[in-house]
């Protein structure tokens, strides 16, 4: 497969953007993990459509408050992944979801560590809003790209994490939350 690649200095460090011609397939923070294959054919992508849209709402996100993403997408993984990654589609800007609610949404409650792994897999980070899912308490759990990074993008979006009481109904944590006032973050 042919994969074009270009990089965005976002305010939370270099990203590599790339797509398959068409469409984006991914956005990876640099040093992340699941980094694309390195035996792919790369061709420079600075140039290709769907990469400069991706730049260009990637500026307009962090700092102009782009809520919603409209790009080509597509994404490369197993049916259940790309179902998982679906489902976070669905998950609004400042907003967040546990990985129940996830397997909840897919039909079987019991596969809350298979959706975890998935959404640990995704290629697409930020537009495919994987940093959205939080563990069924309410603290944040593991994000491939630190989570460091993932409270920074919850807070751009107003979204905070709900209290351990609060997180146990579900209510809680499909309304939009406001950031706690001691995070501070410079976008």
């Amino acid at each position: 497969m042919t994969r074009y690649e270009t990089y965005y200095g976002s305010p939370l460090g270099e990203m590599l953007l790339v797509a398959d011609g068409d469409a984006l397939t991914g956005v990876y923070f640099s040093h992340q993990k699941y980094f694309p294959r390195e035996n792919d054919v790369r061709r420079d992508g600075d140039e290709l459509e769907v990469l400069k849209r991706t730049r260009q709402q990637l500026d307009e996100y962090f700092h102009e408050g782009r809520r919603v993403f409209d790009l080509p997408l597509s994404p490369q993984g197993t049916p259940f992944q790309k179902l998982v990654w679906a489902e976070l589609l669905r998950i609004p800007f400042g907003e967040t979801r546990s990985y129940g609610d996830l397997a909840h949404a897919l039909g079987d409650v019991n596969k809350s560590r298979a959706v975890g792994a998935a959404n640990g897999r995704n290629p697409i980070t930020i537009i495919v809003p994987c940093h959205r899912v939080i563990g069924a308490d309410g603290t944040l759990t593991g994000y491939a790209s630190g989570v460091e990074r993932k409270l920074a993008l919850l807070s751009l979006e107003g979204a905070a994490l709900p209290s351990a009481h609060a997180a146990t109904t579900t209510a809680t944590r499909r309304t939009r939350l406001s950031a706690p006032a001691n995070l501070a973050f410079d976008f």
